[in-house]
């Protein structure tokens, strides 16, 4: 087991928690590591019945039960209506503290959940950081199996769980969400929403190639969005400039592995085509899981102009601007660096300019861009932001 960011929070904070993630980030076993007092664990079927048939006996059991701690709720959005029971709870002062996950935003939304404003924090739990990797993080295992803890960890069974998990969660339960008759045209849609990751979207192209209505797919995109299976990556938008810039989004499926799973490209090495896009997804998911895991707070942005100037992704963090360029390679060249020179003429803040790349060392360039091993960026610079 390696510590997540979020558990020091978690045992230090005063109150109630929901904790956001798609399936196998960790949440049970972030639960497991906690001092609870009782773990109710609704992916249990005999468990989600007797809690579905009566969501008001926690109520009854929790008053029953005398001292005070940390009671944990796994997998709420299986009962949406549980979250009522909890709300009471909380309003008559309960001693005890509530940890909820769930792995659907879409179906507490579809629940008619009380998400209980004002009385609860809400947390997210992603893949791992490279700094939770410590000296477990090996660049070339997470590109391609990506960093979900259950599949990074285990070196003998791997490519198969990722495999499993692609094919039994994505296939199955997600297309459940999809509210088609057409399981086809979802089933479709997912391997062309894998292929589109880390791309500007054409929607109406991808209507054409999946022979999907234009409007139809995208709903299919904010189907991944609220099961959390995808990351919508909105085009940055100057405040004031007459320069065209491109106003498409972007979707990353939340783990490279998971992208790779779908696109059977999990078991054979990357070829350098593939693993360029990839160490950019990766690099942007790392940012991602980032700002969430230490709550900063940051937007993130996409970058690119009609003309085709563009920088791979950008953080807006407050006070200033930060523009991030991806290469996969141990090398940077001056000539690669263009894209900044565009971004900065539209910015309407300070920028600060880096390379994420696999050399091993830091690299100072003109107009004050700053190369930075990937490893090096993640454990350190990106706290200076």
């Amino acid at each position: 087991m390696l510590d997540r960011t979020i558990t020091k929070r978690l045992t230090a904070g005063k109150k109630s928690v929901l904790i956001l993630g798609a399936r196998q980030v960790g949440k049970t076993t972030l639960l497991q590591k906690l001092p609870l007092v009782k773990l109710i664990n609704l992916a249990d079927e005999a468990i989600f019945i007797s809690y579905a048939k009566d969501p008001a006996k926690l109520i009854r059991e929790v008053n029953a039960m005398t001292g005070q701690g940390m009671i944990a709720i796994d997998e709420v959005q299986r009962v949406p209506k549980i979250l009522n029971a909890v709300q009471v709870l909380i309003d008559d002062h309960s001693p005890f503290r509530f940890i909820l996950t769930g792995s659907s935003a879409r179906k507490l939304k579809r629940g008619h959940a009380n998400l209980l404003p004002g009385r609860i924090i809400i947390e997210y739990l992603d893949p791992l950081t490279i700094e939770e990797m410590g000296g477990e993080f090996d660049i070339e295992r997470a590109l391609q199996l990506g960093s979900l803890p259950g599949i990074y960890l285990d070196r003998d069974s791997d490519m198969d769980l990722l495999e499993s998990y692609a094919i039994t969660y994505l296939k199955e339960e997600i297309q459940a969400e999809a509210l088609t008759r057409s399981i086809g045209s979802y089933s479709r849609f997912l391997d062309i929403a894998a292929e589109a990751s880390g791309q500007w979207i054409n929607y109406s192209k991808l209507s054409n190639d999946a022979e999907i209505p234009k409007e139809t797919i995208r709903r299919f995109f904010t189907i991944l969005e609220d099961t959390l299976v995808a990351f919508r990556i909105p085009s940055f938008r100057p405040k004031r400039t007459r320069r065209r810039v491109s106003q498409r989004d972007r979707y990353i499926i939340f783990d490279t592995g998971v992208r790779n799973a779908l696109l059977k490209l999990h078991r054979s090495p990357l070829s350098p085509a593939e693993k360029g896009s990839i160490f950019e997804q990766f690099a942007i998911l790392q940012t991602i899981y980032y700002n969430r895991s230490n709550k900063k707070g940051w937007e993130i942005f996409s970058y690119r102009t009609e003309g085709g100037a563009e920088v791979d992704f950008i953080i807006d963090a407050g006070d200033s601007l930060v523009a991030v360029e991806c290469k996969a390679g141990r090398n940077v060249s001056e000539a690669e660096l263009a894209g900044f020179k565009s971004f900065e003429s539209v910015a309407h803040k300070p920028v600060k300019k880096y390379v994420i790349y696999q050399g091993e060392n830091r690299q100072q360039f003109s107009n004050k861009v700053l190369a930075v091993p990937i490893r090096d960026f993640f454990t350190s610079e990106i706290k200076k932001l």
